[in-house]
């Protein structure tokens, strides 16, 4: 993280809000703020354009919500998400859609330097090397997990399942936020409740119902949705070209 800034985008329709998260930034030397924004209108066009690491959205908008900002960009969003409201009752809502926290207002300096440690620490799982592991609390222990090792990933509720050759762990983390934290030469989402190591892939073959499945090479067949199969043919032909 040293020799790398954190390009931010805050979005929010009050200025006084904006402006005091722009201070807030603006102490840190390791955030570059590349744009604000006062409409979620606004803020899908700053985010296609600039693709920012990272985005302080605020929920209630005039006309277009933060959970309208995400849902226009789809699979165009690669920021990382903090959400900044007024209100507490969306904060289920907010984690489901991937959110990385949720910035309650008025908000303490203190709790936004907590906010920004998690941003750092997730800065440095995107894009992860081969040998960086997950750390993956369970009760009485801790265990290492390195990313290239996974098989696929499972959703489970408000966690998600890391199959790893015969073992299965459990981490606090939904299956949204992984797809947008790990490696996207290395892992593809094929299903709303699944993601899959692209280098585990034997074949894709149909099924029954005339539907493909991603076959792995352990043998297990793993549904592929209709919404995936694009982007994963390109994932498929991007790596093949790759070792060419």
């Amino acid at each position: 993280m040293a020799d790398r800034k954190i390009r931010t985008i805050v979005v929010d329709d009050e200025p006084l809000a904006r402006t005091s998260v722009l201070a807030l930034l603006r102490r840190d030397s390791q955030v570059e703020v590349v744009g604000e924004c006062a409409s979620g209108a606004e803020a899908i066009a700053a985010i296609e354009r600039m693709q920012p690491d990272l985005v302080f959205l605020d929920i209630q908008m005039p006309e277009c919500t933060g959970f309208d900002v995400l849902e226009r960009l789809g699979a165009r969003l690669g920021s990382e998400i903090v959400f900044v409201t007024a209100h507490d009752t969306y904060a289920l809502q907010a984690f489901d859609a991937g959110a990385l926290d949720y910035l309650l207002k008025p908000f303490t300096d203190e709790r936004f330097d907590v906010t920004l440690r998690r941003v750092k620490s997730r800065m440095l799982l995107r894009g992860a090397a081969p040998d960086r592991r997950l750390f993956i609390r369970s009760v009485g222990q801790i265990s290492l997990v390195r990313i290239a090792d996974i098989d696929w990933i499972e959703a489970a509720d408000y966690y998600a399942s890391l199959h790893v050759g015969p073992q299965t762990h459990l981490i606090r983390r939904t299956i949204a936020q992984l797809d947008r934290e790990l490696d996207p030469s290395m892992f593809c989402r094929i299903h709303r409740s699944s993601i899959v190591n692209l280098s585990r892939i034997q074949s894709l073959t149909l099924n029954a119902g005339g539907e493909y499945d991603v076959v792995l090479q352990d043998g297990r067949h793993l549904r592929l949705s209709r919404g995936y199969r694009r982007g994963l043919h390109a994932r498929l032909h991007d790596a093949s070209f790759g070792h060419r």
